[in-house]
Formats: structure tokens, C-alpha cells, sequence
């Protein structure tokens, strides 16, 4: 058997790490880092984190924020859209109890004009608000712009 080179070895390690770059990268496809911003006495974000967490669509991590209020006015979030929790993504702004599938939505559409996508207030029954027999409150997702523009990303009926 003949001996490796010294160049024979660069090139295996070489090969190896590229397949293992290559294959984080795959197993990695399709995640985005988000970055959740919350008032550490909320316990209800930490539920709504852990949802998207399992997922396994997001790379999470998670700011205890004194000044929520500075944090939404940075990030645009008009003053009646306001929730609990606020959250970047893929150059978005996420605010509130959103659910999965429409932050999934937004990313792959990225529509024009679009700084972000709200669940004004916390109501009952949306992700990290479920509560055992209360059903779930009819609440709407709201995209909206730096400018103003406002529409209805996403509609949820109540429920029992």
C-alpha cells in the first residue's frame, strides 16, 4: 500500500471539510436566524418562541428588553398593531402572536413594500396564547408598510 502525500492529505481534508460545509448547509436550508425581543415578566413569548423553535424553520435568539416601546418604534411597528413580542426575520419585522405559517408566507413572497406583519394586541387561542378550553378569539394578521399602507395578510376565525 502506498503511502499518502503531503499534498494527498490536503486535498482529503480539503474534500472532507467541503462535504461537511456542504452538508450543514443543506441541513440547514430553508432556516433564518430571528431575533425576539420581549419584556422578561411575559411568559406568554417564551411560548410563542417555542413554537416557532420546533418548528424548525428559525435559529432563535431571545432579548429580555426594558423599553419595549423604543424597540417597536425602531423597527416601525404603528402604535395600534403593538403586541408583547417583536421579532426580526429575513429583514421583517414579526409582531406579536403570529403564526408560523404566515411568517413562513412572508418570506418566501416577500412582498413589495412590506416592512412587516402584526397580531395587534394578544388574543386568546393564537400561537403561545393557547389556553385550555377557552377556543380561540377571531383575530386578523396585518401587514404593514414604513409608510402607512396597511392590509389583511391573514384571516382566523374563532373557535369553540
Amino acid at each position: 500500500m502506498g503511502q499518502l502525500s503531503r499534498r494527498g492529505v490536503l486535498s482529503l481534508t480539503a474534500g472532507a471539510g467541503a462535504a461537511l460545509l456542504t452538508s450543514v448547509a443543506m441541513a440547514q436550508q430553508g432556516r433564518h436566524d430571528m431575533h425576539v425581543r420581549r419584556d422578561a415578566g411575559c411568559g406568554c413569548c417564551l411560548a410563542w418562541v417555542e413554537r416557532m423553535r420546533s418548528s424548525g424553520r428559525f435559529i432563535i435568539g431571545v432579548t429580555n428588553d426594558a423599553d419595549m416601546d423604543a424597540v417597536k418604534e425602531a423597527h416601525g411597528v404603528p402604535a395600534d398593531l403593538a403586541s408583547c413580542h417583536t421579532a426580526t426575520v429575513a429583514g421583517f419585522v414579526v409582531e406579536g402572536h403570529v403564526p408560523l405559517d404566515d411568517i413562513v408566507r412572508l418570506i418566501e413572497m416577500r412582498p413589495s413594500g412590506v416592512r412587516g406583519i402584526a397580531v395587534p394586541g394578544m388574543p386568546i387561542g393564537s400561537p403561545g396564547m393557547e389556553r385550555s378550553g377557552m377556543g380561540r378569539q377571531a383575530f386578523e394578521v396585518i401587514a404593514f408598510s414604513g409608510d402607512g399602507d396597511r392590509s389583511v395578510f391573514a384571516r382566523y376565525p374563532a373557535l369553540g
